[in-house]
């Protein structure tokens, strides 16, 4: 097989050629278009309680798709739903890669994809929860993001901080801890940043340029809000209709940002 990256700095979606009997695997609803060659199929990565586990602990989907050519060479495209970059990573089979809630989107058939956990504090204050996703094995992984996918490379012993919103993969045998954005907890929390990730070389860790959560963030900003109840019983029926009408826009974009965000 091989396969390209199309429009890599706007909206990518990888082509793939495959030849008749290969198969890539997917994240569900990730195939955009495939010739007439290919067939699609859900599958459950892991069998039942791999499909449990990655739902439930990652945010992932219960069922992965798989997509194989199977009545002779066939061209796949598929993509995610966010605005956002996707970058290939070859591994071989010396060490797998730890990919953020909702980072995970295609693998080729000799990557086992499973949960990992992390520690106390890591899980508490990383962003990322306790489990995240693990694919390791021989072949590529296929990893998205919102924004940009950007690597810092470190050399052994150096150390790179990094805000917990903008993780996307690193190596599972790097490790970093969680720690203050500055000296004091004052000053942490008055610059914005509060908690960061230090992570220590070598290996390379994948970054996305673009923070979901202060996209969510400036999203409420739009939502209207309603001030305290009137004294007024007269505009008690008005007030009312402008809360359920406010409660009713925040809903929609609450599922609006639940499916860029949330699903996967």
């Amino acid at each position: 097989m091989n396969y390209k990256i199309l429009y890599p700095e706007a909206f990518p979606v990888v082509e793939m050629q495959l030849n008749r009997g290969e198969s890539i695997k997917a994240e569900s609803d990730a195939m955009i278009a495939m010739s007439s060659e290919v067939d699609v199929e859900g599958i459950m990565e892991g069998g039942v309680l791999g499909g449990i586990a990655r739902r439930m602990l990652t945010d992932e989907s219960f069922f992965l798709q798989r997509m194989t050519a199977k009545r002779g060479n066939g061209t796949v495209l598929f993509g995610h739903a966010l605005p956002g970059g996707i970058m290939d990573v070859d591994l071989d089979g010396s060490y797998g890669l730890i990919v953020q809630k909702g980072g995970f989107l295609a693998a080729t058939e000799g990557i086992e994809i499973e949960t990992k956990m992390q520690g106390l504090m890591q899980g508490l204050f990383s962003q990322e929860g306790f489990f995240l996703v693990r694919m390791k094995g021989r072949g590529t992984c296929f990893v998205s993001s919102y924004g940009v996918i950007h690597p810092i490379n470190l050399e052994a012993g150096q150390e790179f901080v990094i805000d917990n919103g903008h993780l996307v993969a690193w190596p599972d045998y790097m490790d970093y801890k969680i720690e203050k954005a500055s000296n004091g907890w004052v000053s942490s929390i008055t610059s914005g940043e509060c908690l960061v990730c230090r992570f220590k070389g070598p290996g390379t860790v994948l970054i996305q340029t673009r923070n979901p959560e202060g996209f969510k963030d400036w999203i409420n900003t739009l939502v209207p809000h309603t001030s305290a109840g009137s004294a007024v019983s007269g505009t008690s029926v008005n007030n009312n209709s402008s809360a359920n009408g406010t409660a009713d826009t925040a809903n929609l974009v609450g599922d609006v940002i639940g499916g860029l965000f949330g699903r996967r």
